[in-house]
């Protein structure tokens, strides 16, 4: 079942709505790549770092998650893991990069 995707549009309404109905927002990038650039109030658990720290992840439950990595890719996969586990997530579709050329141009790109 292909992983749904949210555009970098759509994120950027649902995060200027109320914050009841905000998403949660998990980065699945390195620490270097966060410490470069980050949504603000995203948890960073690195995909391969997913598994072991899982507990962390129950927080999300009951609320849509939007995982997000560089590009998109990595997201997916993250995504379809906590799918996996019945939580609600979607991926950023092109991820922050894309993030930041069509919501935020002050985000640094790299």
């Amino acid at each position: 079942m292909p992983v749904p995707e949210i555009s970098p549009e759509e994120l950027a309404a649902l995060l200027s709505g109320p914050a009841e109905t905000r998403p949660a927002l998990l980065d699945v990038r390195f620490p270097d790549e966060n410490e470069y650039v980050a949504l603000p109030g995203s948890v960073l658990i690195p995909l391969p770092e997913l598994e072991d720290r899982a507990e962390e992840l129950e927080a999300f439950r009951g609320r849509p998650v939007v995982v997000y990595c560089h590009h998109g890719v990595r997201s997916l996969h993250g995504a379809a893991w906590l799918r996996s586990l019945g939580l609600e997530a979607a991926s950023l579709q092109g991820g922050i990069d894309l993030y930041s050329e069509l919501v935020d141009p002050n985000l640094p790109r790299y």
